[in-house]
């Protein structure tokens, strides 16, 4: 099954569970990869363009979230565009490691080749209780 555009539901889905896994993994280098060269960011009221601003802000975000965790949902498509909605969990590493998840809704636009040309991410933040994070009961 290809994942790159037209998407189908199911190479939908499978590109969203790679993306999710990608970020998982919170390699800076491997994810600004799946993004064109000239990619454009919108992250909450952040505008980035290129995979070099990609990777940096990756870099910084998770240097300051710690216990990292995503989940991703495909929400819709069409040929090159999926909306996802996700929810991440971290300790805050600049906030006292206080545990905290957000909430939020990207739009993504591909290439030809499979590569995001586009996202837009709208997320909101929320401190939770390390009782209540999903981060602490995953298995080490």
């Amino acid at each position: 099954m290809s994942l790159n555009p037209p998407f189908t539901q199911e190479s939908a889905r499978a590109k969203v569970k790679k993306a999710q896994d990608l970020w998982n993994a919170q390699d800076p280098k491997k994810c600004s990869a799946a993004y064109t060269p000239d990619s454009i960011w919108r992250n909450r009221g952040i505008f980035l363009t290129g995979t070099a601003a990609i990777e940096d802000f990756l870099t910084k975000k998770w240097e300051k979230e710690k216990n990292y965790r995503l989940r991703k949902e495909l929400f819709a498509f069409t040929d090159n565009k999926i909306a996802v909605q996700f929810w991440y969990e971290y300790q805050d590493a600049h906030d006292g490691l206080k545990w905290k998840r957000c909430y939020g809704l990207e739009d993504w636009t591909f290439a030809d080749d499979g590569r995001m040309r586009k996202r837009q991410m709208s997320g909101n933040d929320v401190e939770i209780s390390e009782s209540s994070s999903f981060c602490t009961l995953r298995p080490s």
